[in-house]
């Protein structure tokens, strides 16, 4: 009887050995599909606790991607996406080039630089004194009055400071001219808008973003502060060396998402103190999307405009995001 030969012998050995693998491969896919179906059904409250949030995101955040093709076309209603001109860069272009371009974007960048500056830290200030009351009861009443404007809307807030700033019976004015002054137009005047705009924001926002910061600082371990009071340290020095770096990766992540808004100032806000007499300075980039976008049909124009805000955001979070990490930070991601 011939033996085969030592090839033949090879190459059995080679397809036995496929074989051992691919069904290796086909039980531990089967062991890790189990395993992955035992981890969902373990923890489905959870996932379906989550499936709004992740809907939510995937209606008016993921599927809407796909209308900013019209950002490159003359698009036109009656004849949908897919039979608009291409135009391509047409519309960015046109954005680049309007006379009043660089300043809207001045005055988009000046307020949020004032935002940056004033706003950003007023939480931060506000949950390390409310970290410091004693008092529960005041501390439950003061924040409940901090936190009530965060619930009322724009119109709201910027009604109940027409009606404080107003020359016709205002109660600031009021103020002045008892104590001698003459009375001040804030709601028309070009020079009041930002300091308008930006108490009106620590107004609303400055208690609810304190949320965040009290919950970093109730999850320190109290021995440290009991540790530092045995060594003598006051309660600033507690602050500065305990609370402000035990809070530092939440403050350094809410910073980045922050400049990542850098042009997303919020429509509704600016618009409602937008008027021909303070135009000049309140014109941003989110009203003229509305004035000279959409109210007047550029649907592709105002779409290559936020098409332009996003891709100037997620550049900024990348770059800021990396800086952070080269400084020993976490990030975002």
């Amino acid at each position: 009887m011939q033996r085969p030969s030592p090839s033949l012998l090879q190459k059995e050995r080679k397809i036995r050995m496929q074989e051992v693998n691919v069904a290796r491969q086909s039980v531990g896919t089967q062991k890790r599909s189990s395993e992955l179906g035992r981890r969902l059904w373990k923890n489905k409250w959870i996932y379906v606790m989550l499936l709004p949030g992740i809907l939510y995101f995937i209606v008016f955040k993921y599927i809407p991607m796909y209308g900013l093709i019209i950002s490159f076309q003359n698009y036109k209603p009656f004849q949908g996406i897919t039979g608009s001109e291409w135009v391509g860069l047409e519309h960015f272009r046109r954005l680049f080039t309007e006379p009043d371009f660089l300043n809207i974007l001045s005055n988009t960048l000046i307020l949020f630089g004032m935002n940056l500056l004033f706003y950003f830290p007023i939480p931060i200030i506000l949950a390390l004194m409310l970290n410091e009351v004693r008092s529960n009861g005041f501390k439950k009443v003061f924040q409940t009055i901090v936190y009530l404007p965060h619930f009322m809307s724009w119109v709201i807030i910027v009604s109940i400071t027409f009606v404080m700033l107003t020359m016709d019976g205002g109660i600031i004015n009021d103020i002045l001219v008892n104590f001698g002054f003459e009375k001040v137009n804030f709601l028309l005047a070009p020079e009041w808008f930002r300091p308008v705009y930006i108490l009106q924001v620590i107004w609303r926002e400055a208690g609810w973003g304190t949320i965040i910061y009290l919950a970093a600082i109730a999850s320190i371990d109290p021995q440290l502060y009991e540790a530092a009071r045995m060594d003598g340290a006051g309660r600033m020095r507690q602050v500065w060396h305990i609370t402000l770096p035990a809070i530092r990766s939440v403050i350094v992540v809410l910073l980045i998402l922050k400049i990542g808004a850098v042009l997303e100032l919020g429509f509704e806000h600016v618009y409602l103190l937008l008027n021909s007499m303070n135009r000049e300075v309140a014109e941003i980039i989110d009203t003229y999307v509305y004035t000279a976008g959409l109210k007047q049909g550029q649907f592709s124009y105002s779409s290559a405009i936020g098409l332009f805000k996003s891709a100037i955001g997620l550049v900024l979070v990348m770059i800021v995001n990396r800086i952070a990490k080269k400084m020993g930070e976490e990030g975002v991601y």
